[in-house]
């Protein structure tokens, strides 16, 4: 399938690979501060042996070790340290825009959420996927074995954004759809009124679920690099007009930049975190930075 190769090419996976080499123990300590606490008894694996004392339940006695050694020893158990990624993939019309880079912004939407989800199959973690634009449109279950990587990249081949997006409700959806503790990663432009989106990632946040934003721009949208009169589209509505870019320029960079401290603060504020990225970044080089950024925090 070309369009699945066109993300499984050799420098991608190279791309990819070295990822994986630069940060890997930097990956598997951000996962590990991912992964649910202990819980006697709940969703667990067995840890280790510690002596019985007044209160412990006797059924958790190890009658093995009681018949070898005389003594009350009792199981300990903790919870089992995988973690379940969603990757969640805003499909509006506004995401396949580019304006001179290689890729557009669900190309390189696509290329973070393939590192991803290769790093956390490679950390045996499961890995599934969301799409949507409206409301959710595919949604493919977690899965931790190395053929999910090319599920994934399968079913976003196939995709192509176009239409108009709601990524409030579409969130509000994930959340009800979660049933266990996940992390979930949104790649999204975010071209929308931000109060109802960060109220969804409020709730998602206060679901008990891990939420990593990425905010992704086209250079373009970033830089405002046009000159004297312009024809802009409103990507879903399609809407025109026509501006002087010089003297809109000063005017659209300030707008900018307090549409993405808007997001940075009131997700710092909720413990989300936000990764303003664009499409002239190396998509492995941002990842990387963004996991050491990270793992400074912690």
């Amino acid at each position: 399938m070309p369009a699945v190769e066109q993300y499984l090419k050799p420098e991608v996976i190279r791309q990819i690979a070295r990822l994986d080499l630069r940060a890997q123990f930097i990956v598997k300590g951000f996962l590990q501060g991912l992964h649910a606490s202990p819980f006697q008894g709940f969703s667990v694996e067995f840890s280790e042996h510690r002596k019985y004392t007044p209160g412990d339940d006797p059924q958790d006695i190890d009658w093995l070790v009681y018949a070898k050694t005389d003594k009350y020893y009792v199981k300990k158990f903790e919870a089992e340290t995988n973690i379940t990624g969603y990757l969640v993939m805003d499909l509006s019309r506004s995401m396949a825009y580019t304006y001179q880079q290689q890729l557009s912004k669900f190309e390189y939407a696509i290329c973070l959420a393939a590192a991803l989800g290769y790093l956390m199959i490679h950390q045996q973690d499961p890995v599934g996927l969301v799409t949507f634009d409206e409301k959710i449109r595919q949604s493919l279950p977690p899965r931790s074995k190395r053929t999910q990587l090319g599920n994934v990249l399968s079913l976003l081949a196939k995709l192509k954004p176009a239409g108009k997006t709601n990524i409030a409700h579409s969130l509000i959806q994930i959340a009800a759809m979660l049933r266990h503790r996940s992390l979930v990663m949104l790649f999204s432009d975010l071209l929308s009124d931000p109060e109802p989106i960060l109220q969804a990632l409020r709730r998602l946040r206060h679901g008990g679920h891990d939420v990593i934003l990425f905010h992704i721009l086209d250079e373009a949208e970033v830089r405002f690099p046009f000159e004297g009169m312009v024809e802009l589209e409103e990507p879903e509505s399609q809407d025109k007009l026509q501006i002087d870019a010089s003297s809109f320029r000063g005017d659209y960079l300030r707008e900018l930049d307090a549409f993405r401290e808007l997001y940075r603060r009131e997700c710092f504020q909720s413990g989300i975190d936000y990764v303003p990225l664009d499409t002239s970044m190396q998509f492995d080089r941002a990842l990387t930075e963004y996991l050491l950024s990270r793992r400074a925090r912690c």
